[in-house]
């Protein structure tokens, strides 16, 4: 009997010790994680231009309505060997992170980054990791906060939250459409199981 107790104390030990690890390691790639995208958000900060004409300020053109306006191309940065297209915001969250591109596995470690679309097509999908650095927090939003993106140009595009959904982690066509009835602007996360993704859907408030 003595021999059985012993066995299963070594065991209980052994799992405690492993998830303490656990624990450790997943504290250390948040804290990394975290740390690598400030010091990217830092050097994106750096390189934007800053604004002289005040955002409510809009110049009246005759003429302008005639004019074939050109098609909108991305302006991006990049550092070391990754391409950033801006910075996200959550106010309510004291969230500001640089984004990245393009998504990858490596990528995702060290900020957000753009999953698909554009916001100049106002259908852009930001994915990141849940680190509490990164999006690990945003299931904490709810209808009407606040979010903002900023290109590497200064130019500010302010969202509203209108719906908050889990997904689950193989359905690729709820993630691009949702249960929202519209939406410019999509953050997710994986929860902590791994399982389904914590999905923000926001409509464009105002441009600046």
């Amino acid at each position: 009997m003595k021999k059985a107790q012993m066995i299963c104390f070594t065991i209980g030990i052994t799992l405690l010790i492993a998830a303490l690890s656990l624990c450790i390691y997943n504290i250390h790639e948040d804290e990394q994680g975290g740390e690598q995208a400030q010091n990217i958000l830092t050097v994106i900060k750096s390189e934007i231009p800053e604004t002289t004409e005040s955002p409510t300020e809009k110049k009246f053109d005759l003429f302008s309505e005639y004019e074939t306006e050109p098609v909108p191309m991305e302006e991006t940065i990049q550092i070391d060997d990754s391409i950033y297209i801006g910075v996200i915001s959550i106010p309510e969250l004291e969230i500001e992170l640089p984004v990245m591109n393009e998504w990858s596995y490596p990528n995702l470690k060290i900020s957000p980054c753009r999953y698909k679309g554009s916001y100049l097509d106002n259908d852009m999908i930001i994915a990141a990791h849940n680190y509490r650095s990164h999006f690990g927090r945003i299931g904490e939003l709810h209808s009407g906060s606040e979010i903002i993106f900023m290109d590497v140009s200064g130019k500010i595009w302010t969202y509203e939250v209108n719906n908050i959904e889990n997904i689950n982690g193989t359905d690729i066509e709820a993630m691009d459409f949702g249960s929202a009835e519209s939406w410019d602007l999509t953050l997710f996360t994986c929860t902590l199981s791994g399982q389904s993704r914590v999905t923000i859907r926001a409509n464009l408030k105002g441009q600046q």
